[in-house]
């Protein structure tokens, strides 16, 4: 019997609770003078320094890591709806990162603590997963793709009377047949954050949402 070649494509998707919170924000002011801003900036950066050192604990958290960066300073004149040049405004900035666990309130009332003052501004909130957690669903998903292109062979297989199915070959997509590999494939990662304000008391409500891992395998076999 002359074999027959099934070439299919498995693919895999994974939800995982986050277990880590990126959490960006910079500390800015501005004004005429420089010294003052840059004093302001100053005093406001310590004041967040503390705030988050009170809360770290690498091992615990709330906060697992954090840093901020120098402060910088510029200056530029604006331009006025009528075209002149404003008077010089400076302005000082420190951007700064915190690393935290994923419980939700613990989150919620860092963001709320920092966003309270006046000279911080949250840029962002990512939710992901610990190298290791990340690396055992990478693994994990793609046995499960190649067990859903494996299913897809046998059932393709079966229809034609056919029982017994062998892997020839497993690629990344688009990599079968020789093709000149370009930039590696990376598992698909959604990550998503919703902030907003809680009603009661004016404070952020956090709800993440599960990070979802999609791995996709091209195989083939002979039946």
């Amino acid at each position: 019997m002359t074999p027959l070649t099934l070439t299919v494509q498995g693919t895999a998707r994974i939800e995982l609770e986050p277990e880590r919170a990126d959490l960006r924000f910079t500390v800015a002011a501005d004004g005429p003078d420089r010294a003052p801003v840059v004093d302001a900036v100053s005093a406001a950066l310590a004041t967040i320094s503390s705030m988050l050192a009170d809360r770290h604990d690498a091992r615990s958290g709330p906060v697992l890591a954090w840093s901020a960066d120098q402060v910088t300073v510029s200056a530029q004149r604006p331009w006025t709806n009528d075209g002149s040049q404003a008077p010089l405004v400076h302005r000082a900035a420190a951007a700064g990162r915190a690393t935290l666990t994923a419980e939700a309130a613990a989150v919620a009332a860092l963001v709320d603590a920092l966003s309270a003052h006046p000279s911080v501004t949250i840029e962002g909130l990512e939710w992901s997963l610990t190298d290791a957690r990340l690396s055992a669903a990478q693994s994990e998903a793609r046995t499960l793709a190649v067990g859903d292109a494996l299913g897809k062979a046998q059932a393709l297989a079966a229809a034609v009377g056919r029982s017994d199915v062998v892997a020839v070959a497993l690629a990344d997509p688009g990599m079968l047949d020789g093709a000149a590999p370009g930039p590696m494939p990376q598992p698909r990662f959604e990550k998503a954050m919703s902030m907003a304000m809680d009603a009661g008391g004016g404070g952020f409500a956090l709800r993440p949402q599960p990070i979802t891992i999609e791995v996709a395998v091209d195989a083939r076999f002979s039946a």
